[in-house]
């Protein structure tokens, strides 16, 4: 069962699992803690940075294990 859902935002992961912290800057994501971070979804996130969104969501919820 995934913990960490599409709409979930890139701030609410982080509070939730700290540990994905080096999944989203392996991924792109280096901006964690600025504005889009609380308002831009994990689904959005991965879009707007050219990921899959599926796989994301899928090195996400592995690394929140």
């Amino acid at each position: 069962m995934s913990k960490i859902t599409p709409d979930m935002t890139i701030s609410q992961v982080l509070s939730a699992y700290p540990q994905t912290a080096k999944v989203l800057m392996g991924l792109g994501i280096h901006c964690l803690g600025c504005p889009s971070a609380t308002s831009e979804s994990v689904q959005q996130a991965a879009l707007k940075h050219g990921q899959d969104p599926d796989d994301f969501l899928s090195r996400l919820n592995e690394a929140a294990q």
